[in-house]
């Protein structure tokens, strides 16, 4: 492809709306354009990318035995409500009626159409195992669209729906994926890990994320060096450490305007971890006080799963409500001596400390020395807690690490959550009617290639892999009035491409300056100048992750730049 006719509108400056490299390098690179919020417009080689990436998948989808299909983006929401989903999704879900007034969605997800597809066509035990795929494009009104197309309101997804007649084909089916999803994201050229996930609103159970470790991820993962434990901040744990103390006795402590931990630490000089504080929350019309200790967060979807509520049913209390139920001002709430039904969910660490500190429901005062089991308890006791740094590994004690990390693929087991809402059944060799046991994986393709981004790039621009490079190879000669520049880089060029390589030709009339900067922001991993040095018999290979140039002969250029693009490429098979 000749850059002159080549649609590649790259920038100089950094787009006011982009926050991170792979946003701002995708427009920069002119992968691609915003049309509105969340939506985005893909050119050539973002294209070509996204296409390189799909093609990866496919291979590594069908290799493990799946068959791709392709299912509507327009759900008609009788499937929806048949599961009870229609209202799950909540306003994430567009939705939108036809001209006869009959509800319909774009899809946001395909668990009820893949489902209604197979309880129509399979219905003996000889057609299963079975695993279908598809790649198509998602649609989510997120609250906000940010990060380019890390958070976006329509996205290219492949998900893909595994059909099995018991959980130990679930368990065989499931493996398949993880293994074909970590040769996917080998190839792709991404270090990354699986961490131990929550499903969401997908259901199910045994849920892992493969995610790519990045400072900009909007995930958080905990993990352990010694054992390989990971998980995500949702589902998280540690181990927790029990204190052997004699109880004391409770005593009522008198802190005036004292309201936070921060000032409560600095008014009694005691370390945060001597508090348990308690926040009050509405959940689904109903009362709940959650509780943790002084230097912890509340995990509120590990909170939102301890309750079975949706995201949108749960809210901290206003300061009227808090003043209803505790007696006090905002500030002092505690477990002791509240008003009202009040559900009282204490994190599982509670129980193993000793003489604790804890709001008096009383304005201007705490109280010293609680403990659990003898001066209250919970109504639930359940993990609710955010992990941090230096907690030890729930599985062989080390101390836990935390980073940030991009999630690029999900695989669940779901079960027979979706099969049974939705009669999807088959004949067993006995004749028994049982209901198809099911595994969903999915892998955001838009959301790869900015984590691709994310882990290769420098000041410069894009570092693509080999693998899913838009081309391999960028020819340029420096002077294109210069009449052997120019009939050698056509030479090159044209033996490259009866090569078979992918290749780019700089045939525009512009400054040296302009064509490696371009060349350098598009990512090409191999360029090759034609220069002055043309009439030596001379020409340069420079890889784009390297420095370094090599020096070779006009004749041996075409072999040697075939030569690295097939190492490259072996190296991220």
């Amino acid at each position: 492809m000749r850059l002159s006719q080549l649609l590649m509108p790259t920038l100089r400056e950094v787009p006011a709306d982009a926050e991170i490299p792979s946003h701002v390098l995708m427009l920069k690179a002119g992968l691609m354009r915003k049309l509105a919020a969340g939506i985005y417009v893909y050119l050539p080689l973002g294209k070509r990318v996204l296409k390189k990436v799909e093609e990866i998948v496919r291979e590594e989808m069908d290799r493990e035995g799946s068959q791709e299909v392709l299912m509507s983006a327009l759900i008609p929401a009788e499937l929806f409500k048949e599961t009870g989903r229609w209202d799950v999704f909540g306003p994430e879900m567009f939705k939108l009626k036809d001209r006869n007034e009959r509800d319909f969605c774009l899809g946001p997800t395909h668990e009820e159409v893949f489902t209604d597809l197979v309880r129509n066509e399979v219905k003996s035990y000889r057609q299963l195992p079975l695993i279908l795929y598809q790649i198509q494009t998602k649609f989510r009104d997120e609250r906000r669209p940010r990060f380019g197309v890390m958070r976006s309101r329509e996205f290219i997804m492949k998900d893909a729906y595994s059909f099995d007649a018991d959980w130990e084909g679930l368990d065989e089916s499931f493996n398949k994926m993880y293994r074909a999803y970590c040769r996917i994201f080998d190839r792709c050229g991404l270090k990354y890990l699986v961490v131990e996930a929550d499903p969401g609103a997908m259901g199910g159970r045994d849920s892992k994320e493969f995610m790519v470790i990045s400072s900009v991820g909007e995930a958080v993962i905990a993990y352990c060096d010694s054992c390989g434990y990971a998980a995500n901040e949702e589902k998280a744990e540690c181990l927790i450490e029990s204190r052997d103390e004699e109880m004391l006795e409770i005593e009522k402590v008198y802190t005036p305007n004292v309201k936070t931990i921060e000032e409560l630490v600095d008014f009694l000089k005691i370390s945060p971890s001597k508090f348990v504080k308690t926040l009050i929350y509405k959940a689904k019309g109903k009362v709940v006080a959650a509780l943790v200790r002084g230097d912890r967060d509340i995990n509120e979807t590990k909170l939102l799963n301890v309750l079975g509520i949706r995201e949108e049913e749960l809210e901290l209390a206003d300061g009227p409500l808090v003043e209803e139920v505790t007696g006090a001002k905002v500030g002092f709430a505690g477990p002791l001596g509240l008003k009202g039904e009040v559900t009282l969910v204490v994190d599982s660490e509670i129980p193993q400390l000793r003489n604790f500190i804890v709001g008096a429901n009383e304005t201007d005062y705490h109280i010293k020395n609680v403990n659990y089991g003898r001066d209250f308890k919970g109504d639930i006791v359940a993990d609710i807690k955010s992990v941090v740094e230096g907690d030890r590994c729930p599985r062989c004690g080390a101390p836990l690490k935390i980073a940030r990390g991009i999630e690029v693929g999900h695989i669940f087991k779901l079960g027979t959550k979706y099969s049974e809402a939705l009669g999807a059944t088959y004949t067993d060799e006995e004749g028994n009617e049982k209901p198809i046991v099911m595994g969903c994986y999915g892998i955001g393709i838009n959301r790869t290639v900015a984590a691709i981004i994310e882990q290769h790039h420098d000041e410069k621009g894009i570092i693509w892999p080999m693998s899913v490079a838009p081309y391999h190879v960028i020819v340029v000669p420096v002077n294109v009035s210069d009449e052997e520049q120019k009939q050698i880089a056509e030479k090159i060029y044209n033996k490259l491409l009866e090569e078979k390589l992918e290749v780019l030709i700089d045939d525009r009339d512009v400054r040296a300056g302009v064509k490696f900067n371009d060349a350098d922001l598009i990512g090409i991993p191999v360029r090759v100048t034609i220069g002055k040095k043309v009439k030596e018999g001379i020409v340069e290979i420079k890889l784009r992750e390297r420095e370094e140039v090599e020096e070779v002969k006009v004749e041996e250029a075409v072999r040697r730049v075939k030569q690295i693009v097939e190492e490259k490429l072996r190296e991220l098979s």
